[in-house]
């Protein structure tokens, strides 16, 4: 294939456009903003699971309390009872023993129901401790999450904006440049990831970074300045300028 040497040299400015869009592709899929916010958002997960927990402690020992506080009444109720019965001396010597008994054995299970209850009133403390600071923390992963998304977005954007530029630069260059070259171009910038060409720039392929030698760079120092000549090693288009050294 034969294309004037000047057109040739436009597809530098091509490649040099397509690095720029695969630079900027790369560093959207490894933006450092992405994954703050994904550690952010897993953050914000343990803490919402921690509070969940801590409020399902708080309930059930708040309700642990209630229930001993209900006990503790119904002791006082069932003692009140018999202290006032013991009282009115209504009652046979039999059943004032009976009551007496019945008073101490009161005594002592609300005293072990008292003692339960402040147990748990203590746990119950300290689970709400725990409780406020876990929401605390939440709060705070929240935040942190959404600095971290409104970072990410502005990353985003200014990939995208750069993209653009890019893109609209590349078309403008493509346009200059006929159609069946640009063809060869894209396919061999398909293949190789990247860019379809490259300068020969001191004898060496800046493609690839290897130099030409023997009968390769003697075959490209002889060819027609029109012909489209490509490198041996990468495949890329070869274009000469007057750093070629040739």
């Amino acid at each position: 294939m034969k294309v004037d040497h000047f057109e040739q040299q436009k597809l530098l400015e091509l490649a040099a456009e397509d690095v720029a869009l695969t630079q900027l592709a790369h560093r959207r899929r490894t933006l450092p903003e992405v994954a703050a916010v994904e550690a952010a958002e897993e953050t914000e997960r343990e803490l919402s699971a921690d509070v969940v927990r801590a409020e399902t402690e708080v309930k059930d020992l708040g309700r642990e309390v209630r229930r001993l506080e209900s006990d503790v009444d119904t002791v006082r109720q069932r003692a009140a009872k018999d202290q006032q019965r013991l009282d009115s001396g209504s009652a046979t010597p039999k059943e004032m023993t009976n009551l007496q008994h019945e008073l101490e054995s009161l005594g002592r299970r609300q005293a072990d129901l008292e003692d339960q209850q402040l147990e748990l009133m203590e746990r119950l403390e300290a689970a709400e401790a725990t409780l406020t600071a876990a929401q605390q923390g939440l709060v705070e992963a929240r935040e942190a999450r959404e600095r971290a998304e409104q970072l990410r977005d502005e990353a985003l954007a200014d990939i995208a904006d750069g993209t653009g530029r890019h893109e609209s630069a590349r078309a403008a260059v493509a346009g200059g440049i006929s159609a069946p070259l640009l063809s060869l171009y894209d396919r061999i910038r398909s293949q190789t990831g990247t860019t379809g060409a490259a300068m020969l720039q001191a004898r060496a392929c800046q493609g690839c970074r290897l130099e030409l030698y023997g009968n390769q760079l003697a075959a490209v120092r002889n060819a027609d300045p029109h012909e489209v000549l490509r490198c041996e090693n990468c495949g890329r288009i070869l274009v000469r300028t007057a750093e070629s050294g040739l």
